[in-house]
Order: C-alpha cells, then structure tokens, then sequence
C-alpha cells in the first residue's frame, strides 16, 4: 500500500467527487480512479459505493476512514521524529521545490545566496506542486519555493505562512532555430496547417498557465498537439529536436537562446504570453514550532534583500 492512496481517499472522502479529488491531487481523474481501486484491492474490500450520486462511502467507507486519518497522522508523526533525530537537521535548510524551478532557478539562486549570506547546507525535494505545498503543511520542509499567479494560486492562509516575492518570469512560446538561426515554426499558425504543439500533461501547473494564455489570446492559435508529458524539460528536449512549438519559462531557455539553438515562436509580437512571481513560504514560527535557527537567520535575509530591492520600484512609480 502506498501513503497517496490513503491520501487520495481520504480527499474523496471529503469532496464526494472523483473529478474534483483528482483536481486537488493534482492526477488526471483516470489515474486517481486506479488508485482508490488500487487501495480497495490492497484491503479486499469496496470503500465507494459507485451505484450513488453524489459519491459516497460504503459501511466499510465510513469505518475505513477513521482509520485512514489515524494512519496518516501516525506515518506523519513518526517521519517528523526521524527527522528530528538527524545529526545535521537543525543546521540544513530543507526545501519543497517544483520540478522546473529545481532545474532551472534553484542552482543559480543557491549559488548567489551562498556568496552573499553564507554557505549553508541544503536538501532539495524536487515534486509537481501539489506535493511540494502538502509539504510544507505536513512540516516536511522548511520552506517551499513555486510559481504564483492569480488564477492559480496556492491557498495557504497569511496568517499562518509567511510569503516573499523573490522575482518572476514570463511563460513563452520557443522552438527550434533552423540553420540561418530563425525560429522553425512561427505562432500562431492556421486553421489549414497547425503548428506541432508539445504540450503538459493534464494538471501540470505550467499546462494551466498555457491554458490561460490560450484562452486569453486576442489572436487565436492553431495548433496539433503532437506530444505530451508532466516536465518542461521534457518538452525542451523535444523542441530542441525540432519537434514543435513548447510555452517554456525564461529560465529554463537562457542557454539555448544565447546559442542560438532555441527562439521565442511568437514574432516579436509579446502576444502569447504570461508572467509568473516566484515566491518563496515558509511557516511562521510559534512558541510550538519556533523552527530551525538557520531559516530564521535566512528568511530574515531574504525579507531585507527584498526590501531593499522593491523600494527603488516604489520610487519609480511615484516618480512617474
């Protein structure tokens, strides 16, 4: 039996929805569905009554997730303990960091703070964005590092999390340079003669983020999705073999561009596009979890850093 599937059932148990748990657990509906099948097999036993709607649980349900809670709250505690019994634990700085910003942000930024703050030992968690934030709110990190934007933002209350902005990035459209070092395919393509389209798996944070430029566009795109997958490096390699048109952070092209192997697929025309603040948790400290030293002394840092660097804009736009 795995965690997740107690997890998954415990959130069905909750929505009485398979469409909404599966949107919350970040999984296609499909996949969440095999998983609940997968724990009822493990226990022999139907915890979904299926002949209902709106879903709900059977007899065996109801019992089981009492103990499903228990169980969690068990392997939780027992994780928080050998963790606490690391010789190295209160002088690493844990972190829950998305697969894309664990590639393309996270060293770069690692390396500069280190310069500026001081060397430090860290431990990366590399997860989709659902488990990096479930995390953070289970205490298995110290702080998480993600994308925001409005439309999806991470619903972790104020008044218990702490939150800076430590930039953002735009999510663009890039494709393969041809040999005169001109982008191969050029958006937005035409009803008649699509444009190859490499795109993110159901519930990917990024595939939303194209979902909104898509839908927001005032000129329309016309595209065959040829290709699909979970990662933005995936779909990288996949540009990069002159396989189609992928929405990519900034960041996770700077090389490319500079060698002329990749270009934006847009035109020049800035159309197809939207910015993302990286933001960076943490779990305000309370006389029952004060934290670890180090982060208090890093966040304290990074919120003067920040400060610092938002008061020339403030200026600025008084200026104007």
């Amino acid at each position: 039996m795995e965690t997740k599937w107690l997890e998954d059932f415990v959130s069905l148990a909750e929505t009485n929805s398979f469409s909404r748990s599966a949107e919350l657990r970040h999984v296609t509906q499909p996949a969440f569905s095999r998983r609940i099948q997968s724990l009822e097999a493990w226990l022999g036993t139907d915890l979904i009554d299926r002949t209902s709607y709106p879903t709900r649980l059977t007899h065996a349900g109801e019992i089981f997730f009492e103990q499903a809670i228990e169980m969690l709250g068990q392997i939780n505690n027992a994780r928080a303990l050998l963790r606490g019994k690391r010789t190295s634990t209160q002088t690493t700085v844990d972190f829950a960091v998305p697969h894309t910003l664990s590639l393309t942000y996270i060293p770069k930024w690692l390396t500069s703070l280190e310069q500026a703050f001081g060397e430090m030992h860290t431990r990366l968690l590399a997860l989709n964005v659902h488990d990096a934030v479930m995390t953070l709110v289970e205490g298995g990190c110290d702080l998480l590092l993600c994308y925001h934007h409005p439309h999806q933002p991470l619903l972790l209350d104020p008044a218990q999390y702490d939150m800076i902005t430590m930039g953002s990035e735009a999510l663009r459209a890039y494709t393969r340079c041809n040999k005169a070092g001109l982008p191969e395919f050029i958006l937005p393509g035409t009803a008649e003669q699509p444009l190859p389209f490499l795109s993110y798996a159901n519930n990917a944070y990024l595939g939303r983020m194209v979902d909104l430029i898509l839908n927001d566009a005032r000129i329309p795109l016309y595209f065959d999705k040829c290709y699909e997958t979970d990662m933005a490096e995936g779909l990288k390699m996949m540009a990069l073999e002159g396989r189609g048109v992928a929405f990519l952070p900034e960041s996770a092209v700077t090389r490319e561009l500079k060698q002329k192997q990749l270009a934006c697929a847009d035109g020049g025309l800035n159309e197809w596009e939207v910015n993302m603040e990286i933001r960076l948790y943490r779990e305000r400290p309370s006389a029952q979890r004060p934290g670890k030293l180090i982060v208090s002394r890093l966040w304290e840092y990074l919120s003067q850093q920040s400060s610092k660097n938002a008061k020339p804009a403030a200026k600025s736009r008084k200026a104007k």
